[in-house]
């Protein structure tokens, strides 16, 4: 019997897919602790610890956290990396177990960004795709985009105010709900970019440059609020004419577009950034 090589096995055991529309990562191996950011739906993740029914896994964004060890598949291949693969463009979908909206209740409703593997294109408006258990489902053409290239940055700023009035949710990562610097990396992965997943560390980031003077802000442009240069606590993203779009919870508790020059924003804006 041929034997896998021990370091293959222990790369394959140390991966998995997240199995589920949206997962919170813990701070530690309880829901009784804080939540430090979140994974959705495919996203292929290695796993760094197990503790009973729990893993500390790591995201492509170089984060850690715990989850339970049942949102995972460890199926030893990554998912929707290859083959004819196509992105949910809406704010959400729902996956279905045949091709109708009618028969039965959607299988399971994933946000925005989630990654599919296309297997069938027989139904002039459905597509069969493979799930990360390998179950079958159908999804509707009109919630996915196959174009998978990195977007510009007008795109970007156009695709900022499709996520108006979605609720801020502290380690938020999709359209569920994103936190400040979630919803910041976000747009900032659909420009090709991986940026540390918390403000601070995206400020402090080699990945950016400093912009010296409000004068000189460019759409796009990385806004960052706190105390100190040191004590960041916010971010947004800049859309040019004075205005920056944030997850906020200030007054109302979503996505919004803010005024920068209005006093509230002016005391704590500490840091302005460009992505290289």
């Amino acid at each position: 019997m041929n034997m896998m090589p021990p370091l293959l096995l222990a790369a394959i055991i140390a991966a998995g897919t997240v199995n589920r529309p949206v997962q919170n990562m813990y701070s530690a191996p309880t829901e009784d602790s804080d939540v430090v950011s979140q994974a959705i739906y495919g996203w292929n993740v290695k796993i760094e610890k197990e503790s009973r029914d729990w893993v500390e896994v790591r995201t492509a964004d170089d984060y850690k956290g715990w989850m339970p060890a049942g949102a995972l598949v460890r199926n030893g291949k990554p998912y929707a990396t290859s083959g004819r693969v196509a992105m949910v463009s809406n704010l959400f979908s729902h996956l279905y177990r045949e091709a109708s909206v009618t028969k039965h209740a959607p299988v399971m409703t994933v946000p925005f960004e989630t990654k599919v593997e296309i297997v069938e294109e027989t139904e002039a408006r459905w597509l069969r795709v493979r799930l990360v258990d390998d179950r079958a489902a159908w999804i509707q053409k009109g919630d996915l985009s196959f174009d998978l290239t990195n977007i510009s940055i007008d795109r970007m700023i156009e695709l900022s105010k499709k996520f108006m009035g979605l609720p801020y949710t502290w380690g938020g990562t999709s359209s569920f709900g994103y936190d400040c610097s979630g919803f910041s990396q976000m747009l900032a992965r659909r420009r090709g970019v991986i940026m540390p997943r918390d403000a601070q560390p995206q400020a402090e980031w080699e990945g950016v440059t400093p912009v010296e003077r409000k004068e000189d802000l460019r759409p796009g442009d990385l806004l960052y609020f706190g105390g100190s240069p040191k004590k960041i606590t916010h971010t947004g993203i800049y859309l040019g004419d004075g205005k920056f779009i944030n997850a906020t919870t200030h007054e109302t508790p979503m996505v919004r577009i803010d005024d920068l020059n209005q006093p509230y924003w002016m005391r704590i804006l500490v840091a302005m950034r460009r992505l290289k």
